[in-house]
């Protein structure tokens, strides 16, 4: 717990850095909300049943589409952008594996209302911010950045309908987790020739931007947004993090245009965290469409990152004072002191028992506290305590009242 606590603690701190606000939405929902047709995995996944009303529910297993819920139901309330942000618990029925837990923390971060690229450069941006403040560096971690307008465009060219985009991009996700003669099969049954099929998986190969332009034309919107992203990425100094990779396509069917995925770069652990635009995904549930970017960011992968580098910070308990009498009599004395500082906002543990001092001194060590406050009969009389500080051992008597 104190390791989430301090997890989400810098969770926090970084999105409120960049002036976002928290939210947070239903753990159950409606299983309508989760079920789109492109056959991706999530839909599998749903921990779903029927409830006492006949309806049919699902504890979440991602935020977006609530997000997206709440921003049709706000409308016009809000002015744009909105800049959100929420620490969620999800669930997804699958296989456990390293990083992989059937219930798991996300944190999201989402932009509504900017359709330039700078909103996907400002989210990367946080995240590497977060990643500094725990003492993961460019060399240990990386962005593999590309656009699903690269995978239209090629799609566009072999006269693959639209309707067909969400279910491709999703046997794409497939391509390190399956073979690639079963990705082949699931894009011929998805209605795409031989040639287009061909032409696809070469693409999806490239590297950079400049054998992307060889391959696409210098006048593809993809390019124009890509180079845009580098470039702001140079401007943040950010530049050695992220790097383009075509086959990056993420698994939800949601996505319209940049997406982005943070991976360990000695390839030990599945994908850290990821994200992208998604500008048609409120007409899904009756609004009107608004550009829209964000991430998700599950907690189990980057503890095993930060175990692997050994840098899971020491986290003990910490108490400012411990608090105790030396005869049962006095217990009520121990209790007065201990309010006296819990009223000036000072962390107090109270012994609640009379305990010997060695006792004492042992707790103490336990939960790290500064100093012990011992109320003591001969002390108590005039209206004083002992004041112990455990680092020094350095003694003293004080007033109760002059007590800080």
């Amino acid at each position: 717990m104190r390791l989430r606590n301090w997890l989400f603690q810098n969770f926090r701190e970084v999105s409120q850095l960049y002036g976002f606000e928290e939210i947070d939405f239903p753990v159950l929902e409606s299983e309508a909300l989760f079920i789109r047709k492109a056959g991706e995995e999530i839909r599998d996944q749903l921990y779903c049943f029927e409830d006492r009303g006949n309806r049919r529910v699902a504890l979440r297993p991602e935020l977006t589409p609530s997000l997206a819920r709440l921003v049709i139901q706000k409308g016009k309330s809000v002015s744009l952008p909105l800049k959100w942000f929420a620490i969620g618990q999800c669930w997804r029925y699958e296989r456990m594996t390293r990083g992989r837990r059937r219930e798991h923390y996300q944190w999201n971060m989402d932009i509504i209302g900017v359709p330039n690229v700078t909103a996907e450069a400002e989210l990367i941006s946080s995240i590497i911010t977060f990643f500094k403040r725990i003492g993961i560096t460019s060399s240990d971690v990386g962005f593999k950045v590309s656009s699903r307008k690269v995978l239209q465009e090629v799609l566009k060219r072999y006269s693959v309908p639209e309707n067909l985009f969400g279910r491709v991009c999703v046997i794409i996700d497939k391509l390190e987790k399956i073979p690639i003669d079963d990705i082949k099969k699931e894009l011929r049954s998805a209605e795409l020739s031989e040639e287009a099929v061909e032409e696809l998986l070469q693409i999806l190969s490239v590297k950079s931007l400049d054998k992307l332009e060889e391959k696409l034309g210098a006048s593809v919107e993809a390019l124009t947004e890509l180079k845009q992203l580098f470039s702001l990425a140079e401007k943040y100094g950010y530049s050695e993090w992220i790097q383009f990779d075509a086959s990056i396509v993420r698994g939800l069917a949601y996505y319209t245009g940049i997406v982005f995925e943070g991976f360990d770069r000695e390839g030990k652990l599945r994908a850290i965290c990821g994200g992208g635009r998604y500008d048609r995904l409120l007409s899904t549930f009756g609004g009107d469409d608004l550009p829209a970017c964000g991430f998700g960011f599950g907690d189990a992968v980057i503890i095993e990152l930060l175990k692997e580098r050994g840098l899971v910070p020491e986290l003990s308990p910490q108490v400012e004072n411990i608090v105790c009498s030396l005869d049962s009599d006095l217990q009520g004395g121990a209790s007065l002191v201990a309010a006296r500082l819990r009223e000036k906002g000072k962390t107090v543990d109270l012994v609640l028992e009379n305990k010997p001092l060695k006792w004492v001194f042992k707790r103490a060590a336990r939960i790290n506290a500064q100093r012990l406050i011992i109320v003591g009969s001969a002390e108590w009389q005039k209206g004083m305590v002992r004041v112990k500080i455990l680092s020094s051992g350095e003694q003293y008597e004080i007033k109760v009242d002059e007590l800080e």
